[in-house]
C-alpha cells in the first residue's frame, strides 16, 4: 500500500480533461482548504492528460505538468494516485488502469462502461497489489450510493436494488409527461440543452443505466459482476399515449433497472415501467437519478440527487481522493473477489406482476376479441382495456392492464398475435413496479 504522510500532499494525476476534469480541478482550488482537512493532507492535481492539448477548457491549466503519454503515469514515483475520467469500456482506459492498479498506485474512475465489463479482474488487481480502486462517481453522479451500499448497509442482507439511473432518459420521460409532446421532439430539445449526447444511444436504449445496475447488482448481493445478463430495453418506443394512459391509471413512467437475488438465479433488467404515484422514484423529475436498496433489518434505503454534470461527479470523484489520502480503501465491490459468488440468470418468465400492454391496431370490428382471445389463450387475465379513437394513421390505441401472472404468458400472447394484419405496429410492454 502506498505510504503517504499524514500532512504530505496527495499527489494527483488527472487523464480526461473533459467536463468532469474541468470540474475536478475547479473543486479542489474552489474547496481546497476544507478538503485538505478532511483529507488530513492537501489533494493537489500534479500532472494532467488529455488528447487535445491545445483545447479550451475553462479553466487554467498551466500550474499543472502536461503528460503527452498517460501510461507513464504508472511507473512515476512523484504521483500518488491516477484519476481516469476519459471513459471507454477498453482501450485506453482500461490499460491505464491495469498498469496503475498493478504498479501499486491507487486508481480512481467514473467509468462504469469499463467496470461492468472488466471489473472483477481490475478489482483482483488492486486486491493483490494492496491499493484503492475507487469509483463512486460512476453511478449516480454526485449521490453517494456506492459508498451508502458498500460501508452503510454492509451488515444487511438486500434483496432487491433498483432505481433511475439515467439522468437523459427521465428528464426525456418527464418532460413528455409535463408537456404532452412526442419522444422525438423531447430528444432534440434535450441534445440542444446538452443533457442528450448527439449520438444519444447509450441512454436512451438503456445501455448506460445497464452499465450501473451491473455494479448495484454486484456490491448489493456480493456476486461477480454479469453485464452481459442484463435484459436491456431502452424509451425509444415509449409514446405521448402511453405517457397519458399511465397517468389516467395512476401511474408514471419511468426507465428503471432493477436487480434481485435469490433461488432461481440473479434477476437484472433495464425496461420503461409503469411507476405508482404513491412510490418515492414517481416524483424524481428532469435529469435527477435516484436508487432504491431494500435491506433485511435497515428496510428501505433511498437516494436522491443530481446523476450527472460537471459539479456532482467532481464531487464524488474528489471523495474518492479523500478516502485514498485517509488509507481508507476496502474491497471495491464490498468483499474480496474470492468472495464474490458466480450466479446463473434468473428466468425473467416465471417472474409474478401486472404488465400494460399497447396496441395500434386497424380501427374495424372483431380486432378487440382477437386480442382477448390471445391474452386468454396465453393465460392472461386483463384487469382493464381501454381503447382510444382513430388517429391520423386511420388506427387505434389499445392499452391493456393485466392482473397479476407469470411474464411468460404475457410474451405469450404477443407471439399470438405476431403477423396479425389487425396490428400496425409492434406493440409495446411496460412491467409495473410493484
Amino acid at each position: 500500500m502506498t505510504d503517504l504522510h499524514r500532512h504530505a500532499p496527495l499527489r494527483v494525476a488527472l487523464v480526461g480533461l473533459g467536463t468532469v476534469g474541468g470540474g475536478v480541478i475547479r473543486l479542489l482550488n474552489t474547496n481546497g482548504d476544507l478538503i485538505a482537512r478532511r483529507a488530513g493532507c492537501p489533494i493537489q492535481v500534479t500532472a494532467i492528460s488529455a488528447r487535445d492539448r491545445s483545447k479550451d477548457r475553462g479553466v487554467d491549466l498551466s500550474p499543472y505538468e502536461w503528460v503527452d503519454d498517460m501510461t507513464t503515469l504508472a511507473g512515476r514515483d512523484d504521483i500518488d494516485v491516477v484519476v481516469e475520467l476519459i471513459g471507454g469500456a477498453d482501450g485506453p482506459a482500461l490499460t491505464l488502469a491495469r498498469q496503475c492498479l498493478t504498479a501499486g498506485k491507487p486508481f480512481v474512475t467514473a467509468n462504469k462502461a469499463m467496470l461492468a465489463h472488466h471489473g472483477l479482474a481490475l478489482a483482483g488487481i488492486a486486491e493483490k497489489s494492496g491499493v484503492a480502486l475507487k469509483y463512486e462517481a460512476a453511478v449516480a453522479g454526485g449521490i453517494p450510493v456506492i459508498k451508502g451500499m458498500r460501508e452503510g448497509a454492509a451488515a444487511n442482507e438486500i434483496s432487491r436494488v433498483y432505481g433511475i439511473l439515467n439522468g437523459t432518459c427521465n428528464y426525456i420521460l418527464t418532460t413528455m409527461e409535463k408537456e404532452g409532446r412526442g419522444f422525438d421532439e423531447v430528444l432534440r430539445e434535450a441534445q440542444e440543452l446538452g443533457y442528450a449526447e448527439a449520438d444519444p444511444s447509450f441512454d436512451i436504449d438503456g445501455v448506460d443505466a445497464a452499465h450501473k445496475l451491473t455494479i448495484l447488482a454486484s456490491l448489493a448481493f456480493g456476486t461477480e459482476l454479469d453485464f452481459a445478463h442484463v435484459a436491456t430495453t431502452g424509451i425509444r418506443h415509449v409514446i405521448a399515449a402511453d405517457i397519458a394512459e399511465a397517468a389516467a391509471l395512476g401511474f408514471r413512467i419511468r426507465l428503471v433497472g432493477m436487480a434481485e437475488n435469490g433461488p432461481d438465479g440473479l434477476f437484472q433488467r433495464v425496461h420503461p415501467m409503469l411507476v405508482p404515484l404513491d412510490h418515492p422514484l414517481a416524483h424524481v423529475d428532469g435529469s435527477l437519478n435516484a436508487v432504491v436498496a431494500e435491506g433485511n433489518f435497515v428496510g428501505r434505503l433511498f437516494f436522491q440527487g443530481r446523476g450527472a454534470g460537471e459539479g456532482p461527479t467532481a464531487s464524488a470523484v474528489v471523495a474518492d481522493l479523500i478516502d485514498v489520502a485517509r488509507d481508507e480503501y476496502g474491497d471495491a465491490f464490498a468483499m474480496p473477489t474470492a468472495a464474490l459468488q458466480p450466479q446463473h440468470p434468473a428466468d425473467a418468465g416465471k417472474r409474478i406482476g401486472r404488465s400494460y400492454l399497447r396496441f395500434k391496431v386497424q380501427d374495424r370490428p372483431g380486432v378487440l376479441a382477437e386480442i382477448a382471445a390471445a391474452t386468454r389463450d396465453a393465460g392472461v387475465s386483463i384487469e382493464s382495456m381501454i381503447q382510444r379513437g382513430a388517429n391520423q394513421d386511420d388506427g387505434v390505441l389499445v392499452a391493456i392492464v393485466t392482473h397479476a401472472g407469470e411474464e411468460r404468458c404475457v410474451h405469450a400472447t404477443l407471439d399470438r398475435l405476431a403477423g396479425s394484419d389487425s396490428l400496425l405496429d409492434t406493440p409495446m410492454v411496460m412491467h409495473i413496479l410493484d
